[in-house]
Formats: structure tokens, C-alpha cells, sequence
């Protein structure tokens, strides 16, 4: 099984955070993947990037700068409007990394 480290984001760093993380998870371990998780808010973003290696951050609030990988919105995956498209950016962006 390959390792992702995933940041996800929302407002407050909890309960959409984790609730995108978890279904996250459970899609990257359905081809394969073994996903670690980490929950913010916006501001925690940059204090995570430098305590460890991510691969993708995944996010329901705008995020306060530019980051050298891949940032996916996950709105569609909260609200349900277009889902696919998420999971279409997700696995693109997986299959981008270098794992």
C-alpha cells in the first residue's frame, strides 16, 4: 500500500475537515492507498507544511496562499454538486505524485 500525507482543510479545523478527511481516506484505501490526515484551518496550513512532508491538501475554505502541491476544493465532496469532479481531481492529482 502507498502512503499519502493529506492537510485538509476548513474554516474551523474540525468537524468539515474531518469529516472530508475521513471520506478521503476511505476512497485512497479503495485503490490502494494508505492515507494519513491532518486537520486545519486556513492559518494552520503553513505551520504543518513545515513540521512534515504532505502531498495534497485538500480544502472546503480558500486557502490564504500558494503551495508548491496539488490543492483540491472539496466543496463538491461536502455538498454533493459535483462530486465527480472532486474524486476526478483527487485521483489526478494521486497518480501525479511521486510516492
Amino acid at each position: 500500500m502507498k502512503n499519502i500525507n493529506i492537510i485538509s482543510v476548513c474554516g474551523s479545523g474540525t468537524v468539515t475537515s474531518s469529516m472530508i478527511a475521513g471520506k478521503v481516506k476511505d476512497m485512497l484505501e479503495e485503490h490502494g492507498y494508505k492515507a494519513k490526515t491532518v486537520e486545519v484551518n486556513p492559518g494552520g496550513v503553513d505551520q504543518q507544511l513545515s513540521s512534515g512532508k504532505w502531498d495534497l491538501i485538500v480544502h472546503t475554505s480558500p486557502l490564504k496562499g500558494k503551495y508548491d502541491l496539488p490543492c483540491i476544493n472539496a466543496v463538491g465532496l461536502l455538498t454533493g454538486m459535483d462530486e465527480e469532479g472532486f474524486i476526478e481531481a483527487l485521483f489526478k492529482a494521486v497518480d501525479g505524485l511521486k510516492l
